[in-house]
């Protein structure tokens, strides 16, 4: 089954920090796929602009080996790699400085959209905001990406809506996160509202609990100075995993538009139960088997900072009432694996009594390693002797529907990028969105730090600490396991 592929507009792309790792490894590859398959036309100009002293042969140099190093050989046709990296230009520019700004406004094309990526740190962003909007660059026509972390708490989300406001529209501005263009996130929607099957179960009367997991084997690396100040809390829950909760748990909304969809996300971080401590299990990984500890990564003797976060949470509408969620992520665990498993009751009366097979029915939806969707459902297993029950996954990933093109799927930046250019703002946090999440984050800090709580060790390779294993058990439920 062949995918229509429907060109963009014309458009001119800025990539501030156009030379660091996040546009080598991710956004300059996504751009080069897009383009070889058809979607970018010849007209595109991508501008890269950082403090680096290079010219636009040396640019270009630099993105010829990020795509030879994060794009398939199968993909690099030399022609088409030629074609693309003759619309890359390169300025050299101060973020808070004059230097580089009079002359990337003179890049700029008039009768095209413009779309600023702020690949570079959230101290940067009304620097650039503002060097744009007095160098004529802040057009209506204008769209600007801002990559997480946004903002630490929400005095500072607060503080940079405001900024970014002084000078964009609510409409101009896309705060991204990457997890929301993936393939199966949308894929949830498509189940729950394209499908007459789920929905009417998609609530507390049916669904026993549901469970997300988003679980890392590398630890924090090279991120240590900027993870020590984080943690998990901040790094995962209060962005990934608050918005793949959100879209489990929101209402259906009147329309698939942006502002209709973000409303109703925003009523599920609104209807979130405050989290006592019985609800929190903080982890932080140990040395292990020659793999150096959580301190020995950040270089620190006493760090409290938390490697892992199970909470138990509640959403306190009808819809919802009585079903607990439990969310999870660690680094260092025993399996990289991000799901959602929605585990559905029982039924009210076994006919065939209590056989070993009998489980209840769980719809997996995998966002990592492997995408794809899952529902494990109960059946006879086949042959004779008698009625014997056993648990068998119903695979929804539909590759063999798709065929070969479900083996190539866009990833994440691929997509969302593309919604920058067409304007689309439905996969991304508004600002409100955003400022409710640390709203309901911030108590939760600010409880462990005041009662001095210590993160519980886990070993390196586990699946974290035995406590989170009883946030579970005194509810009678399991954690499903992480495996390799």
């Amino acid at each position: 089954m062949a995918s229509r592929i429907i060109p963009v507009d014309p458009f001119d792309l800025v990539i501030f920090g156009g030379t660091g790792d996040l546009a080598r490894r991710k956004i300059l590859p996504a751009l080069y796929r897009r383009f070889w398959a058809g979607q970018i036309p010849p007209e595109v100009a991508i501008i890269g602009a950082a403090r680096s002293d290079l010219d636009d042969a040396q640019y270009r140099a630099f993105a010829r080996e990020a795509i030879e190093e994060f794009v398939s050989e199968v993909k690099r046709v030399p022609a088409t790699v030629e074609a693309f990296l003759g619309r890359l230009r390169y300025v050299v520019i101060d973020a808070r400085g004059e230097t580089g700004w009079a002359e990337l406004s003179r890049l700029m094309r008039a009768d095209v959209d413009h779309a600023f990526y702020f690949s570079v740190g959230p101290s940067l962003f009304g620097d650039l905001a503002q060097r744009l909007r007095d160098n004529g660059m802040a057009g209506p026509e204008a769209r600007i990406v801002v990559e997480k972390p946004f903002g630490h708490d929400l005095a500072s989300a607060r503080a940079l809506n405001r900024t970014l406001a002084q000078h964009f529209d609510e409409a101009q501005i896309y705060r991204i996160d990457h997890y929301l263009g993936k393939e199966t996130v949308q894929n949830l929607m498509a189940i729950r509202f394209g499908n007459m099957l789920f929905e009417p179960l998609w609530n507390a009367q049916y669904i026993d609990h549901i469970q997300i997991t988003v679980a890392e084997t590398v630890g924090v690396g090279g991120r240590g100075p900027y993870y020590d100040r984080s943690g998990a809390m901040r790094d995962m829950v209060q962005n990934h995993m608050m918005q793949l909760l959100c879209l489990i748990a929101m209402e259906p909304p009147s329309h698939f538009d942006p502002d209709a969809v973000r409303d109703e996300k925003l009523k599920v971080i609104r209807a979130l139960d405050a989290l006592g401590p019985e609800d929190i299990v903080r982890g932080q990984y140990c040395a292990d088997d020659g793999v150096p500890g959580y301190l020995t990564d950040v270089d620190s003797r006493d760090s409290t900072t938390e490697s892992f976060v199970a909470l138990r949470l509640a959403v306190s509408n009808w819809r919802w009432k009585g079903t607990p969620f439990y969310l999870r992520t660690g680094k260092r665990m025993r399996a990289r694996t991000s799901e959602i498993a929605i585990t559905f009751k029982e039924p009210p009366h076994s006919i065939f009594g209590v056989q070993k097979g009998q489980a209840p029915n769980v719809l997996v939806i995998k966002l990592q390693p492997n995408e794809g969707i899952t529902l494990n459902v109960t059946i006879k297993e086949p042959g004779p002797g008698g009625m014997r029950l056993i648990e068998v996954p119903l695979d929804m990933s539909f590759a063999e529907a798709l065929g070969p093109e479900a083996q190539d799927i866009p990833d994440a930046y691929e997509r969302l990028i593309m919604d920058v250019i067409r304007g689309n703002q439905t996969l991304f946090m508004r600002g409100d969105e955003v400022e409710a999440a640390w709203a309901w984050t911030d108590p939760i800090i600010a409880g462990w730090e005041a009662r001095e709580d210590r993160p519980r060790p886990y070993d390196a390779g586990s699946s974290g600490p035995e406590d989170s294993l009883m946030l579970m058990h005194r509810d009678g439920r399991r954690w499903r396991e992480v495996r390799p």
